[in-house]
């Protein structure tokens, strides 16, 4: 059974850091390449981040590049979310996800190519 349990979430103030990570178990962790994706309260999910299963090639979406890494252990089947100068709108509920085939730059984005996603944790960034 393939299983997804993130951790890391809180309540930080604006400018503040957190690390996500992201505990794969029931497959092949190093195999899949994997994401991160956020839900806003009141809205849908928003693809923010991926990494290519050896863990070389990163990407990110424009509201997040330069102050997020991702980043994965395949050794620890381990994924994990560095998140610096956190900003009020970064507040979400952030999962972790398994892609079902190798991605490509115009397919990350696209959330039905993902098949496993974690419960998720929250993050609330607020003075």
């Amino acid at each position: 059974e393939v299983q997804l349990v993130e951790s890391g979430g809180g309540l930080v103030q604006p400018g503040g850091s957190l690390t996500l990570s992201c505990a794969a178990s029931g497959f092949t962790f190093g195999k899949y390449d994997m994401a991160w994706i956020r839900a806003a309260p009141g809205k849908g999910p928003e693809w923010v981040s991926a990494i290519n299963k050896g863990g070389r090639n990163t990407y990110y979406a424009d509201s997040v590049k330069g102050r997020f890494t991702i980043s994965r252990d395949n050794a620890k089947n381990t994924l994990y979310l560095q998140m610096n100068s956190l900003k009020p709108e970064d507040t979400a509920v952030y999962s972790c996800a398994t892609a079902r085939d190798e991605l490509t730059v115009s397919s990350m984005i696209d959330l039905d190519e993902y098949d496993y996603w974690g419960q998720g944790t929250r993050v609330t960034v607020s003075s």
